[in-house]
């Protein structure tokens, strides 16, 4: 039964990169970024009354952690996704996302000193030669928004790596759904400035019925009940188990973006994605999370 939970929430997962795509077709990412980020706020500030949950029990000496935390969760990772989505597709920035256990494994290994294995190096080799094989298949050039789209999905995992390692201290005191819940409701806050300098307020109001029902739907089940069944899953499973399921959000949002958004698929994607696939399978193997999880 825990396996198909976690299948269903990598399909949700999936769908993020189909409807991101839609919507960033039609809106400014930063006004999509604007009202998901409010909506998922305004999700886990219901969820955490619902638990009974005080909002502001964090330490002081915490509280910088998770102003940086939000930094790289919404102004950064979120931001940098709906922007790379707009320019190159959807199945690439998925890819680039199931890189982030290579991230988490490579900012282990050089800045927390973790050990790494001959297998775990062959992974993330056979990794990085997938993605640069996609990255580079329409020609390297700044000026290219496909490539450009390809870069800034690439910076969006790494800042979803490093939000993911910076976070394990703060959900071991915290737990995992209020550590989560400030990062988005404190990342929100953090993204507006941004969104007032570069959004444009007067399109604001300017949506259709689908756009409001599909940035619902980004904002309450994959930000939200998404997010909840992985870690429904975490606590009962080890993570390196967990992991492994990642490499299936690849393959449905390419599925997803054949059926959906009409995507041809190369020759280079299928061969580059694989290569992603097998090499986070092998940098994944024996990789063991012992830390206790808190909720």
């Amino acid at each position: 039964m825990i396996y198909l939970l976690l299948i269903l929430q990598q399909f949700l997962a999936s769908t993020t990169h189909i409807f991101a795509k839609t919507l960033t077709s039609d809106l400014h990412p930063s006004l999509v970024l604007f009202y998901r980020s409010f909506f998922a706020m305004i999700f886990y500030l219901v969820l955490l009354w619902l638990k009974k949950q005080k909002i502001f029990v964090i330490e002081k000496g915490d509280l910088h952690k998770f102003i940086l935390l939000a930094i790289l969760n919404i102004p950064l990772n979120q931001f940098l996704f709906f922007i790379s989505i707009k320019f190159t597709t959807a199945p690439n920035v998925a890819l680039a996302y199931a890189l982030s256990p290579i991230f988490i494994l490579i900012i282990a290994n050089f800045f927390l000193k973790e050990k790494t294995t001959i297998l775990k190096i062959v992974g993330i080799l056979l990794a990085i030669t997938g993605i640069v094989l996609i990255l580079i298949e329409k020609g390297i050039s700044l000026k290219s928004d496909y490539f450009l789209g390809n870069l800034l999905a690439l910076f969006a995992s790494i800042c979803w790596a490093i939000y993911s390692t910076y976070g394990k201290p703060l959900i071991r005191i915290y737990g995992s759904i209020y550590t989560t819940a400030m990062a988005m409701i404190l990342g929100f806050f953090l993204y507006l400035p941004i969104f007032l300098i570069v959004g444009n307020v007067n399109t604001m109001l300017n949506l259709e019925p689908r756009h409001w029902f599909e940035i619902l739907y980004l904002a309450v089940m994959t930000s939200g009940f998404s997010y909840l069944l992985w870690y429904y899953a975490l606590k009962r499973l080890p993570a390196s188990n967990v992991g492994v399921f990642n490499n299936l959000q690849p393959v449905f949002t390419t599925i997803l973006a054949v059926m959906f958004l009409g995507q041809h698929l190369t020759n280079t994607y299928l061969i580059g994605g694989m290569l992603v696939i097998v090499g986070v399978t092998f940098a994944q193997i024996n990789h063991v999370d012992a830390e206790p999880r808190k909720e």
